[in-house]
């Protein structure tokens, strides 16, 4: 009977993460995203060794996931590595410059992986939806914007960009949970509440962006997200599928031995440690 029940059980996990409609159960989630951080870490080895430059850019509406995507993608591995860019609005110095300029300093070197949290894609989706930009600039933009990915491939980069896929329905949910949620409300900007009035000019934008920039050298893969963790999931196992990687060669580590005392003696500084409440 216990063999039975087990073999049952088995069952039933592998249809609850099988089934994308079914909720992903937390021990699930856990166990294989361990995996795929711990792959993240032999990435990681690889591309110091070898010298590699990536760029991982995340595009996609408010609430979509960005965020705990990345989240899920750096929390185990080196942030000297793994780099992630968040730009601010333009500076007026900024504005003057050429459109990419302010990008191109955020370019990995040997060794790097530059994660975009929003990119350049802001002229063709929140710049042009909110009206800071004017469509002649748009225009340039996206007719522009696959040769600068050209040279950006053919330079060595690795470029892989990803676009989340949330339904109106969720990002609903998603952004009310902000607004009594102290833990999040710093996530709920004036201009999130603008732009979610207009969901379908940022469809209409997102439809021409992918027209013109979906290329065979530089593609748009879309992740959907309704389901964060299997969105997290999902893309963190296509993102290693993407990159031809091995396991670097790595020495074994032991620990040497502690020095000895030496007529070392405890401090008697009166230190000011924390009061230990929990």
């Amino acid at each position: 009977m216990k063999d039975r029940s087990k073999k049952e059980r088995s069952k039933k996990d592998r249809g609850a993460d099988a089934n994308p409609h079914r909720k992903l159960k937390a021990k699930v989630y856990e166990k294989k995203l361990r995996g795929l951080q711990a792959e993240l870490c032999h990435l990681q080895e690889w591309v110091k060794a070898t010298g590699q430059r990536i760029i991982i850019v995340f595009e996609g509406r408010d609430a979509a996931g960005k965020g705990g995507t990345i989240k899920a993608i750096t929390e185990r591995v080196s942030p000297r590595v793994f780099r992630v860019v968040a730009l601010p609005a333009p500076s007026d110095r900024e504005k003057s410059q050429m459109y990419v300029q302010r990008y191109l300093p955020h370019f990995p070197a040997a060794g790097e992986v530059v994660i975009f949290d929003r990119s350049w894609y802001n002229r063709a989706g929140v710049e042009r939806v909110m009206g800071f930009c004017t469509e002649e600039t748009v225009q340039k933009f996206l007719k522009i914007a696959p040769y600068f990915e050209k040279l950006m491939v053919d330079s060595g980069i690795i470029l892989l960009k990803y676009w989340l896929e949330v339904s109106p329905e969720e990002q609903t949910r998603r952004l009310a949970s902000r607004i009594d949620d102290g833990r999040k409300i710093w996530k709920l900007s004036p201009m999130d509440l603008k732009s979610y009035s207009r969901w379908y000019d940022y469809s209409r934008a997102r439809d021409e962006m992918f027209a013109a920039t979906d290329t065979d050298f530089a593609p748009w893969y879309v992740a959907r997200s309704d389901d964060k963790k299997r969105a997290r999931l999902n893309i963190i196992t296509h993102l290693l599928g993407q990159i031809p990687y091995e396991s670097a060669p790595r020495e074994k580590v032991k620990l040497p031995k502690r020095q000895k005392p030496g007529g070392y003696r405890e401090s008697d500084h009166p230190f000011k440690f924390i009061k230990e409440q929990y």
